[in-house]
């Protein structure tokens, strides 16, 4: 079970970077992510498998990493210094843990040059990374019981995370819009899903179980840059939407949100 609510916390965080390999009783789950880290000054994209056995977060989850920028003794090495700090993290949910020390720490781990590194000139310099710049995330929320709290624990962690935005109520409806790094964009999502921010029925503290990304996209031309958090609420589809399309979010609302 508790393998299954981190793969799930995976999905929205990743989105289109996460994929279900496979998921059974007895062998657990396994899942793929992809991703970008920087290696000599330079974005290298990786895919790292794991399988979570029954037993997990008790025993270690098999790793593999792959990458067409690395040979497979530098593929090898990563996945034996990730082996080691996921030691460290034993009982407790890893695998964002492991993804971000992946971030934070291939440029240390490999000591040697990318697969055709040497042979690739200038020109690499000046590739665009796809993850630069503004990104925008667009969140529906099923419920809130604990309002008052829930709403103080967004605005603490949108003003942590250096992210602008939008929390809007209409009715029963709740979206959150978020713009910022895709990183910290990332590390909300991880503290949507892992914190105890709302309660049950019966009044008990709980995870958010029911968040849905519904879309994760770079800020377009023409898409206004929010330069605040700020919560909203409104009585009409009418208002709602013209929100959106102040923002010059029409597409988005018409997408997602349109009811």
């Amino acid at each position: 079970m508790a393998a299954e609510e981190e793969a799930a916390a995976l999905r929205a965080i990743y989105n289109g970077d996460f994929q279900l390999l496979s998921q059974s009783e007895s062998e657990g789950i396994t899942f793929q992510i992809c991703d970008i880290c920087e290696h000599h000054t330079k974005k290298m994209q990786f895919k790292v498998t794991f399988q979570l056995s029954p037993g997990y977060p008790y025993c270690l989850p098999d790793i593999s990493i792959s990458s067409d920028q690395l040979s497979r003794k530098q593929c090898s090495d990563l996945k034996q210094n990730l082996l080691r700090y996921a030691e460290t993290l034993l009982s407790q949910p890893m695998v964002y843990e492991l993804m971000t020390w992946l971030q934070q720490n291939t440029e240390n781990s490999l000591g040697q040059p990318t697969v055709g590194e040497a042979d690739e000139g200038d020109n690499q310099q000046h590739q665009t990374n796809a993850d630069d710049g503004t990104w925008m995330a667009l969140l529906h929320l099923d419920h809130m019981r604990a309002k008052g709290k829930y709403i103080r624990s967004i605005e603490k962690w949108t003003s942590d995370l250096r992210l602008t935005g939008r929390l809007m109520f209409m009715g029963k409806l709740i979206l959150i819009l978020l713009q910022g790094e895709k990183k910290d964009i990332k590390d909300y999502l991880v503290l949507q899903k892992t914190t105890k921010v709302d309660v049950d029925s019966s009044g008990k503290r709980c995870k958010e179980k029911m968040i849905s990304v519904l879309c994760e996209e770079k800020l377009q031309a023409g898409q206004q840059r929010l330069t605040d958090f700020a919560v909203k609420e409104f009585t009409s589809g009418c208002e709602l939407h013209q929100e959106f399309e102040a923002l010059g979010l029409s597409d988005l609302y018409d997408k997602f949100v349109q009811f």
